[in-house]
């Protein structure tokens, strides 16, 4: 690729992870940097905790680093990048076992949003109560916007579990919300 006098050579994901692969030092960072927010995001959706979110992310950025070389590109590295978060958070999830829930609160605006909050908060809660399974397919395929062929690609389960579980949460989380909706009083 031809580069221009002041611009700096912008590498696709693809070529920051071959680049990684063969040796460069600041590739995999620069990947990881690029995809950063999008995966801690992730990781704090899919965990019961900050601090296990946190581990969750590092545990799966040490797995992409260390699998680079057995990447098989047949899918696109922010994907692969994003399976490996759900599969930490959800094994961590597994090793944990029932424990009791706490609340995810998302740093953010400083206005009285307080109705909101306590909606998003209800909701999160609701979420935690879902089983592990249907909680990672709820979080991808209405959370994320993932199509249901890219959710059972991430989850590694065929379409029609994402399907199920995807229905079955969605109804439990009809259930547990239920106080929410107005006409509930």
């Amino acid at each position: 690729m031809p580069r221009c006098p002041g611009h700096p050579v912008v590498r696709s994901d693809a070529e920051l992870l071959a680049a990684h692969v063969a040796g460069d030092p600041r590739a995999f960072a620069e990947l990881f940097g690029r995809h950063q927010r999008r995966l801690q995001r992730l990781a704090r959706q899919t965990s019961r905790n900050p601090e296990d979110a946190a581990d969750a992310l590092q545990d799966a950025m040490l797995a992409a680093h260390r699998g680079a070389p057995a990447f098989r590109h047949n899918a696109a590295v922010g994907s692969w990048l994003h399976r490996i978060v759900v599969n930490a958070s959800l094994d961590r999830l597994r090793r944990a076992g029932a424990h009791a829930t706490t609340v995810l609160i998302d740093e953010g605006a400083v206005e009285d949003r307080t109705a909101e909050v306590e909606t998003v908060l209800a909701v999160r809660r609701a979420l935690m109560e879902l089983p592990v399974e249907q909680r990672a397919a709820i979080v991808a395929v209405d959370m994320h916007g993932y199509s249901v062929a890219d959710a059972a690609a991430l989850l590694g389960i065929a379409e029609g579990t994402v399907k199920s579980r995807c229905s079955r949460g969605r109804a439990r989380l009809t259930g547990l919300l239920a106080p929410l909706r107005p006409d509930a009083a």
